[in-house]
């Protein structure tokens, strides 16, 4: 393929020898079957268990909606390209993939601070939850979410891709990635991008400090309560998400923000796992392994009598 083509871009990927290429695409497949079962599951129960039809779980269903669909995102591309030794991705794919990926994942940061919020209020002020965090509110909350994620991945695209480039049309990564990409600029011809990157940046460490201000309310609240079980149950609902955020936010700012390089090592690519496809596999099983009422709602979903339940009321719609 020519690289310097204007109708695509090259990814270069983990490796040009075809058995790593096969192994990266096995390990991809099976990373994103799980993925896609585990926040399945959870946007499942959390849908169809009235007991979880709380704030929290709202939040959390559009969160694995999210995650759902942020490793849709790069990894198919990935596998694809892998098994056909082709790292070409058309113009068109890259502006996709490039839009969906900042949209998401700006999503997912904004998501993740209304998640704070909601613990905040539900464990600092309990007497006021109801009327803070009522449907309504908490429906748009979600609306300002996504509404802001897509306008994010607008702004980035838009620029992005007005910049002129320049030599030959390489992408040391596995997915069209921002950063990667400016490479690729002319001299001097990516001031805008970088401009709208750190409007993005400062919002994201705004969302942060949002974070960590709320769960210092939550722990000293926590602190003050007599009972250990009743520590034992916040702790349970706060700590996956704290654990989320933070592995989230740290891996894709040490990305971001560190200096750029000439070339990518192994090291970096496998780095570029740890935001993209590592968070939405885990997740999953983050929040569902450290609560109870998530793994009470699973037993049930699973159970043999609640699947005959359901069963027969398919079988009663698709007769009408």
């Amino acid at each position: 393929m020519n690289a310097s083509s204007k109708t695509g871009f090259l990814l270069m990927g983990f490796s040009d020898e075809r058995k790593l290429q096969i192994l990266h695409a096995v390990l991809f497949l099976i990373t994103y079957l799980l993925a896609i079962m585990g926040n399945l599951l959870i946007i499942t129960i959390t849908t169809l268990d009235h007991r979880l039809h709380s704030p929290m779980y709202y939040f959390l269903k559009h969160l694995s909606l999210l995650d759902l669909c942020f490793i849709s995102v790069t990894v198919p591309q990935s596998i694809a390209n892998s098994l056909m030794n082709n790292g070409f991705i058309s113009l068109g794919q890259c502006m996709l993939q490039v839009f969906f990926f900042i949209a998401l994942a700006s999503s997912e940061v904004a998501i993740l601070t209304v998640m704070s919020y909601d613990r905040y209020v539900a464990i600092c002020r309990p007497l006021q939850y109801e009327t803070i965090m009522d449907p309504r509110a908490c429906k748009r909350a979600v609306i300002a979410v996504w509404m802001a994620g897509g306008l994010s991945g607008l702004i980035h695209t838009g620029v992005n891709f007005s910049i002129p480039l320049c030599g030959q049309r390489i992408i040391h990564q596995f997915f069209c990635d921002i950063p990667q990409m400016l490479k690729l600029a002319c001299s001097y011809e990516f001031i805008n991008e970088i401009a709208v990157a750190a409007f993005t940046t400062s919002t994201a460490f705004v969302c942060l400090i949002s974070i960590v201000f709320s769960y210092i309310q939550i722990f000293s609240t926590v602190m003050r309560i007599p009972s250990s079980e009743g520590r034992t149950k916040v702790f349970s609902t706060c700590l996956p998400h704290l654990f989320v955020v933070t592995f989230f936010l740290s891996a894709a700012g040490f990305e971001f923000l560190r200096p750029p390089s000439d070339s990518l090592s192994a090291m970096d690519l496998t780095f570029s796992i740890f935001y993209t496809v590592i968070p939405p596999t885990l997740n999953p099983v983050i929040y569902s392994l450290r609560n109870e009422a998530m793994k009470a709602a699973l037993k049930k979903v699973l159970s043999r009598e609640e699947f005959s339940q359901r069963m027969v009321c398919l079988k009663a719609i698709f007769k009408l």
